[in-house]
């Protein structure tokens, strides 16, 4: 996808969960990046002919069978590599040093101490000093290989970063890319900038163009389906595709009875009124609720709705064609890369799944349709700042994540039409309070969960046996990991009472203080 021109960077999947957040800090660097699984590294590096390689974490171990390694042709080839975790194992042992397990485990935050000067580390941390990092592994490097030296120890991985400046081969026991180690964003930037030199000519403008040549090619004169959720992704890809392919589009807004207060006629006045793009409104939300009766499971719900989605999609397929427009070959949709790495290995890899996403996952052959899915390596902040980029109104590119499946997912358990009523009017009340506040736009995420218990209460001189509901807020960058939002104490009594006595059927409120990990963002 991108132009020759682009300095490139190619990063070598080994399988860990939180490899595109290395794509995305190169990416904050204005440098165009390309994840691929180990297993085609070779016929990418070749064909990419990238200016550096970064070789990601994963979960195996060099000393296990067929254990994933880079190409040699990586390490001849005269360009810059930096190992990250795994990619520090793989490095050694593949460079001549000796890797080794059965020692401590270190997982969790950790403490590094800088031993040596080094351009990847200049001007960010100094020799002598100790720096918080995020570790994650089992088999550490126990002997150098030869043209390296050691650039910083922790307790447990005393090769825990090392370097040959000759070769501009680095690598870091530690994940650089995450979060938790707060200076490994400035690490990354050394290694791209100043160690490979790359210039940063790669924007959201460059995606957008790019995207839409990529989107253009691969439709032709085909149609396309695609299907509005309502939320931020589904209505970028949306409005990119049309920019694309023009009246080629037709949007289908499935309303699946599990939106929020007043969703549907948002959605609609958004596209019918503002971008002239033809839309379908489907509500379906009969089908769905019914289909969902009984289903308690959070994957079975997910999987019912997902089928069910596929199954409207090709009803509106085939009305199209018999208008006499033709058949629609393609379905297009809002899929985010959290969706995908949290569903299937991304790349291929031996990635752990987490849990299933309603839009992951292919078609079912019948459909003889092909899936366009322009946002799929992207995270939810490059969405909004290509949604941004598009022109699409602030009120649209600044709402908070909303998941497919709606809010079937946010009343664990059984599912009922008095439930969803009682969720969204509490939902409603929480993010009201959270905008007249002024704290909407530091929040990555906020929302109600209906918990599936009843407990007592007293009001009035009554008692009451009503249910309890959840409050979730958390602070993030790109949905990977999340801290809850320190609301004001004062804020949350606020906003409980406001629920207790506007909601009827709901005696309790509870705010939600787990962190991602250990915790999923939404309940389930």
């Amino acid at each position: 996808m991108a132009e020759k021109s682009h300095d490139k960077v190619l990063i070598v999947d080994f399988g860990s969960q939180v490899t595109q957040l290395i794509a995305r800090r190169v990416r904050e660097e204005k440098v165009y990046s390309e994840i691929v699984p180990y297993q085609k590294a070779e016929q990418a590096f070749k064909e990419m002919k990238p200016k550096a390689v970064i070789l990601s974490g994963g979960p195996a171990s060099v000393h296990a069978k067929d254990a994933p390694l880079a190409p040699k042709a990586i390490y001849e080839a005269g360009v810059p590599v930096l190992g990250i975790c795994y990619g520090e194992q793989a490095m050694a042992q593949q460079l001549g040093g000796k890797v080794e397990g059965g020692h401590h485990r270190e997982f969790g935050r950790a403490e590094v101490e800088v031993v040596s000067d080094s351009p990847l580390l200049e001007g960010v941390w100094q020799k002598g000093q100790k720096y918080p990092v995020w570790m994650s592994h089992g088999d550490r490097v126990t002997e150098l290989p030869p043209g390296f030296r050691v650039l910083g120890t922790s307790p447990n991985a005393p090769i825990a970063m090392i370097g040959d400046d000759q070769r501009k081969f680095y690598a870091t026991q530690f994940h650089l890319e995450v979060m938790h180690t707060p200076h490994g964003a400035a690490i990354l930037r050394n290694f791209v900038r100043k160690i490979a030199g790359l210039s940063g000519d790669w924007t959201m403008r460059a995606f957008k163009d790019e995207a839409i040549e990529k989107i253009r090619k691969q439709v032709g004169k085909g149609r396309v389906i695609c299907g509005l959720s309502g939320g931020v992704d589904s209505a970028v890809a949306a409005v990119l595709i049309h920019e694309a392919i023009g009246e080629q589009l037709t949007c289908v807004f499935v309303d699946h009875g599990l939106l929020r207060l007043a969703e549907a006629e948002k959605v609609v006045a958004l596209f019918r009124d503002s971008y002239n793009i033809p839309l379908v409104h489907v509500d379906d939300s009969a089908v769905f609720l019914k289909a969902l009766e009984g289903v308690d499971d959070p994957e079975g719900k997910r999987k019912t709705i997902g089928k069910l989605f596929i199954d409207v999609f090709e009803q509106e397929a085939k009305k199209i064609a018999k208008k006499g427009e033709g058949p629609a070959q393609f379905l297009a949709q809002g899929t985010l890369y959290p969706d995908v790495i949290e569903s299937v290995s991304f790349t291929g890899g031996p990635s752990v799944t987490i849990k299933s996403h309603h839009n992951v996952g292919g078609l079912p052959a019948r459909m003889n349709m092909k899936l366009v899915e322009p946002l799929r390596e992207l995270f939810k902040d490059e969405v909004r700042a290509l949604g941004r980029e598009l022109g699409l109104p602030e009120a649209f590119v600044g709402r908070h994540p909303f998941p497919g499946p709606g809010l079937a997912i946010r009343v664990p358990g059984a599912i009922t039409r008095e439930k969803l009523d009682i969720l969204r009017l509490a939902d409603e009340i929480y993010i009201e309070e959270i905008r007249r506040t002024g704290q909407y736009d530091n929040i990555w995420q906020a929302f109600a969960v209906l918990l599936p218990v009843k407990t007592v209460g007293v009001m009035g001189d009554g008692r009451t046996y009503d249910y309890v509901i959840g409050l979730r807020a958390v602070t993030s960058t790109d949905g990977m990991t999340a801290d809850f939002y320190p609301f004001d104490m004062k804020f949350l009594g606020m906003v409980a009472t406001r629920i207790i006595n506007e909601v009827k059927g709901v005696n309790r409120v509870v705010y939600d203080v787990t962190s991602k990990p250990p915790g999923t963002i939404e309940w389930e």
